[in-house]
């Protein structure tokens, strides 16, 4: 039995079979690097954002093809998410969006389309048509949102562009439409401490997300980070303090909240420093080691909402 709470279990208690995403990547740019809101993008983001696979000129209908059959194939999967990945995918005008989502909808066994967007590219208007036109076809919305932290010094630092305040207003107005929240996490960013981790799993908790998804820091070339790394300005956290991070995180993290992954990764010859050499299972093995060492399970140490102060009266 797993100590923590696994994407794949979630997907397949909501879906009621094996469910896998499908990532879609397109042309997209970002508002923090067009000067609509700032240039040059957040210090650890390189040119390919988020993605590294190469769709070339497919279009979104044959990268979805394409990847349900061979996840289907490989995996036994029986349901499949759209997965808008790269970049800000709601960060264009509304009818081009739509567009660009209704190749998904016309796939079987599509069941979900999800939106990795940042915070601050979130608005009723695009979420209200867009939930509309997907449940016309009997799917699922939700929104992955790139928070990465939740010190707005640190956010202001890494020239993110929004702060935690952009975060909590995304959050409540997806809530609006019932849909659905996936958060991604860097609980390694320079100059973090663990009591940024913990916070980051209280406020998750708090604003009860459904999904987190961790990443560990990696230094891409030609980023800001790569020069500062290379001029030995920021450091990177240890491997077993990484693992550490994971871990307390999942401790002090609402237990039905789901993971959808523990560590991050990327093509070794695109970055300076990537996953202190270890390969992604190798580092996923060392924090499910250490849950099982010191008996920690998700939400062990989740005791901090409802009225604190008042538990003792209960």
């Amino acid at each position: 039995m797993s100590r923590y709470y696994r994407y794949s279990d979630f997907l397949k208690d909501k879906y009621g079979a094996k469910t896998y995403k499908l990532p879609v990547n397109l042309d997209y740019t970002c508002p923090n690097r067009d000067g609509n809101l700032g240039t040059g993008g957040c210090h650890f983001c390189g040119a390919d954002g988020a993605a590294f696979e190469d769709s070339g000129s497919k279009s979104v209908r044959e990268q979805l093809l394409g990847l349900k059959d061979f996840i289907g194939q490989k995996y036994g999967a029986h349901r499949f998410i759209a997965y808008y990945q790269n970049f800000t995918n709601t960060y264009l005008p509304l009818e081009e969006l739509k567009e660009n989502i209704a190749p998904a909808l016309e796939i079987e066994d599509i069941v979900e389309v999800a939106l990795s967007t940042r915070p601050d590219c979130v608005s009723d208007r695009y979420l209200g048509e867009i939930k509309e036109m997907v449940e016309r076809k009997d799917c699922e919305l939700t929104v992955e949102l790139g928070l990465q932290t939740a010190n707005y010094h640190t956010l202001l630092s890494c020239n993110r562009g929004h702060t935690l305040a952009e975060f909590i207003d995304a959050v409540l107005t997806a809530r609006k439409y019932d849909i659905e929240v996936g958060v991604h996490l860097i609980l390694n960013l320079p100059g973090e401490t663990l009591n940024d981790v913990i916070e980051n799993a209280k406020i998750m908790s708090a604003l009860n997300v459904n999904t987190v998804k961790l990443h560990n820091l990696y230094i891409e070339k030609n980023t800001t980070y790569a020069r500062l790394y290379k001029k030995g300005e920021i450091e990177i956290t240890a491997a077993d303090e990484y693992v550490n991070r994971v871990v307390t995180f999942l401790a002090y993290l609402a237990p039905d909240i789901a993971i959808q992954r523990l560590v991050g990764r990327a093509p070794r010859e695109k970055t300076l420093f990537m996953n202190w050499d270890y390969n992604k299972q190798e580092i996923e093995n060392m924090i499910k080691e250490h849950l099982t060492q010191e008996d920690i399970n998700q939400g062990d140490r989740c005791d901090y909402l409802g009225g604190k102060a008042l538990h003792k009266f209960y």
